[in-house]
């Protein structure tokens, strides 16, 4: 078995940050990474102690949500915090960040950007890391599957065995498919 490479290995950490997200419109995770080290981690979400938007819904003022703090912020912030350097460090985000996330990244010292997936890619951050030699590389996540929607998945699942379950007389055919449905989200 072949190992993943430390691209893939470290937009996997983002993607698994991202799990912790509390943002119900986009659930996004950031890593930062010095010397092939993780010196820091972000998801989006609420002020620490604050009221979360999965519990009472967005704050949303002019299209954004006012209440949340973006994965590269809070990534960025923890560094700040615990007086970790970022100059010349990478960043792996799952997705494209916004203008004002680039420009904090930019002022970070971060030298390389790594994202998942476009989102929103503003013509004017594109701008910016190119006039600062910071190098923005998209890399999917390829040699490792996380399936964000399992749950949705799920439920769907549980819906048509239901369905076939009323629509059967082979009850046999039908716990054999009960059961490998069921041990596939085990």
């Amino acid at each position: 078995m072949e190992r993943i490479s430390w691209n893939q290995y470290f937009m996997a950490q983002s993607h698994l940050l991202a799990l912790r997200s509390t943002c119900t419109r986009l659930m996004v995770g950031a890593t930062i990474v010095r010397d092939k080290r993780i010196i820091a981690g972000g998801y989006n979400g609420s002020v620490s102690g604050g009221v979360h938007c999965m519990d009472e819904g967005c704050y949303v003022i002019d299209g954004h949500c006012v209440r949340t703090i973006h994965a590269e912020a809070n990534a960025l912030l923890q560094c700040a915090k615990f007086g970790v350097p970022t100059d010349g460090a990478e960043i792996y985000v799952t997705h494209f960040p916004c203008l004002q996330c680039c420009k904090q990244i930019i002022q970070a010292g971060i030298k390389t950007l790594y994202y998942a997936e476009d989102y929103k890619n503003h013509p004017y951050a594109l701008e910016l890391f190119a006039n600062t030699g910071i190098e923005t590389r998209k890399v999917a996540l390829t040699d490792l599957a996380l399936d964000m929607n399992y749950r949705e998945k799920e439920a769907y699942i549980s819906r048509l065995l239901h369905e076939l379950k009323d629509q059967t007389n082979d009850h046999t055919t039908y716990e054999a498919l009960k059961a490998e449905a069921e041990s596939l989200f085990k």
